[in-house]
Parts: C-alpha cells; sequence; structure tokens
C-alpha cells in the first residue's frame, strides 16, 4: 500500500495536470476538503472548474469509469449532479502517476433539511436517481456486503497495529457479534434488490441551491439496497427521524415504489458503516493527512469507547425497527 499518495502533488504539478488537458489556470488554486482523495478548485478565465485526483490503488480504470457513466446518466436525465467533464472524449485523465477528472463548479450552501419540503425534495431526487440505477447493473463497481464491509474491515482494525494489545480481543468478539447481528438481519429481510446507489449519500456530500439538492461525489457509488441512500439524512431523536423517514418517502415514492422489507436493514447498514469508518482511518493512517484530521484516533481511550459503542449498537440490532 502506498503510505504518501500525495506527496508528491504539489501546487505545480497540479496546475500543469490542469495544464495537460487544455486547462489554463488564473492563479487562483483552492484545496477543497477531502482526505481519501485530493480536490482542488482552479479559477480559469472560463469559470471555476473543480479537479479530483484520486487515491492511487483504490479504484481500478474500468472502476472510476462506471462512476463517471453512471453521473453522466444523471445528467443527462437532468438530476442536478455534479459529472466529470468530457474533454476529447475522454473523463479520466493521468498526469505523472496521478488519475485524475475535471468537475464544473456546482455552486450551492449546506443543505438546511429542518426548511419547508426540504425533505421531500431530496426524496424526489434520490427516487429520481434510482430510476436510473436500477436501468442496469455495475459489472465492475463493488457489492455492499456485509463480507467487504464488515468482516475485512474487522480484519484490517485487528491487523493495523493501533488496537491496544489488551483490547484486541474484546474487540474481535464484539466486532464479531455484531456481525453475526448483522447477518441474521439480512436474511431476515429476504432477496432485497441491489440496483446503483450513490452509497454514501450523508449531509457532506450534498449541496443545496435554488432549485434543491446536488448530488456531489460518487466515489463510493455501488451496488445495494436503495435505503441505503436514505438512512444517512436522518437525525435526532427517535420521533424526529419518524418525521423525516415520512417526508423522505412522501418525496420518493412520487417517483418510484420503495420495499418496506429494506427498513429492516437501516441498523444492519449502520453497523457495517460503524465498523468500516474505523478500518478506513486505521488503513489510512500513515498518510499524514489522517493523523492530522483524526489525532485522537490512536489514543487508547478512543478504542475503549468504540468497543462501547459496538456494545450498543448490538443491543439496538436486538429492538424493533425505529423506522415504520
Amino acid at each position: 500500500m502506498i503510505t504518501r499518495p500525495f506527496e508528491a502533488l504539489s501546487p505545480d504539478v497540479v496546475l500543469d495536470a490542469a495544464a495537460s488537458v487544455g486547462i489554463e489556470g488564473d492563479g487562483r488554486l483552492l484545496a477543497l476538503n477531502s482526505y481519501e482523495n485530493r480536490v482542488y478548485q482552479l479559477g480559469t478565465d472560463a469559470g471555476n472548474r473543480v479537479l479530483k485526483f484520486y487515491r492511487a490503488e483504490r479504484w481500478s480504470d474500468a472502476q472510476i469509469a462506471e462512476e463517471h457513466e453512471f453521473t453522466a446518466e444523471m445528467a443527462a436525465a437532468e438530476l442536478p449532479v455534479a459529472a466529470p467533464l468530457r474533454i476529447a472524449g475522454a473523463t479520466l485523465f493521468e498526469y505523472r502517476e496521478y488519475r485524475f477528472c475535471v468537475f464544473p463548479w456546482m455552486p450551492g450552501r449546506a443543505p438546511d433539511l429542518d426548511a419547508a419540503e426540504s425533505l421531500t425534495l431530496l426524496g424526489r431526487a434520490i427516487a429520481r436517481m434510482h430510476q436510473i440505477g436500477c436501468v442496469r447493473p455495475f459489472e465492475e463497481r463493488p457489492w455492499l456486503s456485509s463480507e467487504r464491509l464488515g468482516w475485512q474491515a474487522q480484519q484490517a482494525v485487528l491487523s493495523s497495529g493501533l488496537l491496544p494489545a489488551e483490547l484486541t480481543r474484546r474487540y474481535e468478539e464484539v466486532s464479531g457479534e455484531l456481525l453475526e447481528a448483522v447477518e441474521s438481519v439480512f436474511a431476515a429481510a429476504g432477496e432485497v434488490a441491489a440496483i446503483r446507489i450513490h452509497g454514501d449519500c450523508h449531509l457532506g456530500n450534498l449541496l443545496w441551491n435554488e432549485r434543491g439538492p446536488v448530488f456531489v461525489d460518487l466515489d463510493d457509488c455501488m451496488m445495494g439496497p436503495r435505503v441505503q441512500d436514505l438512512w444517512m439524512l436522518l437525525s435526532g431523536s427517535p420521533d424526529a427521524q419518524q418525521r423525516q423517514w415520512a417526508e423522505i418517502l412522501e418525496g420518493y415514492q412520487q417517483f418510484a415504489d420503495f420495499d418496506y422489507r429494506e427498513v429492516l436493514l437501516v441498523e444492519a447498514l449502520r453497523s457495517l458503516r460503524m465498523l468500516h469508518h474505523a478500518a478506513w482511518i486505521a488503513q489510512r493512517w500513515r498518510d499524514p493527512a489522517f493523523p492530522r484530521a483524526f489525532p485522537w484516533f490512536a489514543e487508547r481511550r478512543n478504542w475503549e469507547n468504540y468497543i462501547l459503542d459496538l456494545l450498543e449498537q448490538s443491543s439496538n440490532m436486538r429492538e424493533q425497527p425505529l423506522l415504520q
């Protein structure tokens, strides 16, 4: 694994990469918030552009091509999405050792989901995205599974060297019990349809403009159940989440059907996200950006609290589904 993947990505390299595809900057270059990849806003005479440099050894060219094709299908259907620009017939480019793509600048603000009809508008937009997603499957992108996001994540944490030795057995036991509960829930839900989904549809990957939501960053798009793109938008007390869920579904069902068996999966999906997130940081720990962003991660207190969080989530898995 490359431990310092963006070490040579200097501002000059970014500008030269842009120039290699015919984009000349006007001197304005701003690094945007991104951990997994590196993203820059570049000023040009034709307006701002966004350059995304992919982390090496994560996705193949074919997997990135499917990400770009999915966003292009959404854009063609007039869905508000950040789709990479096609330049000389291509969307993925390489400069030196870096693969990158170019996006138009998408103006917008952080979503305010407490505003009237915001959740209903968002539900409609996600339903339209899913109607495109179910037209055909991904061939190269991964599937959402307990193996990939759960068991492999557990092993990544155990092999990282960051987990205190005296907590290793406890973490292994607690995470293993949680994963067994996850698999039981998936089995109880039965054969739920998997379609092309955003995969990481939370508020940090949404903008809002005068027309409503704008989807950005489909880097984690995958094959999975529809509810994966819905449950991360909920927050607050159980009553608040029930209200939010009703508003999202009101908009969603105007454009797509929803299989209510998927509600059973919400806590299982939350469990997988908790396990995968810790593994993601652990696997990237030698990238200097990660200790800077998560300085508490390697501390014993963090791991003790994390194991307690997994225990609490195991308890949540045994309760009745929050959503109806």
